[in-house]
């Protein structure tokens, strides 16, 4: 009798201690709102394991930690704003799936813009600069001494 309580008492305190009873990242939040609100941030979260996956889409064991994270601080009450800060200073901007505008990536941002304007500015000149010298430098047309000269070569009969 006493191994048998012995034995159920070790269970018990196993079961308790492992964590068994804690928030899960996959249980969903009583209040349909608040999980709502986890589901969408978890959309806008990237796995920094997977890397192109949301960390709704992704079964590796962080993205799974990190979907826990994002309830357990909807639930305690933080702001979207609040939640991604939090992770943003654990992880990086890397992990927003929609990076803020920030002088540190402005080159994310306007770069794209920026090549393309450079781009065509430079076609453009391209271009340009390629049709105005035949347009300007018309030949001028020959005097009569030089006519006669070029007729004097182009004959064929020798003198």
């Amino acid at each position: 009798m006493r191994a048998a309580l012995l034995v159920a008492t070790v269970l018990l305190l196993t079961l308790l201690g492992s964590g068994a009873w804690a928030f899960s990242a996959d249980d969903a939040l009583d209040d349909p709102v608040l999980e709502a609100r986890a589901l969408k941030l978890h959309d806008e979260l990237r796995c920094p394991v997977c890397q192109g996956q949301a960390i709704s889409d992704s079964n590796a064991e962080l993205a799974r930690d990190l979907r826990r994270i994002v309830r357990e601080r909807v639930a305690a009450g933080d702001s979207d704003d609040a939640v991604f800060d939090y992770l943003s200073d654990r992880y990086g901007d890397f992990i927003l799936l929609r990076p803020r505008v920030k002088p540190t990536n402005y080159v994310l941002w306007f770069g794209p813009a920026l090549v393309f304007i450079v781009g065509v500015g430079g076609l453009w000149m391209f271009v340009r600069r390629r049709r105005g010298p035949a347009a300007e430098s018309a030949p001028t047309p020959l005097s009569e001494a030089e006519r006669k000269e070029l007729e004097s070569l182009s004959r064929d009969d020798p003198q």
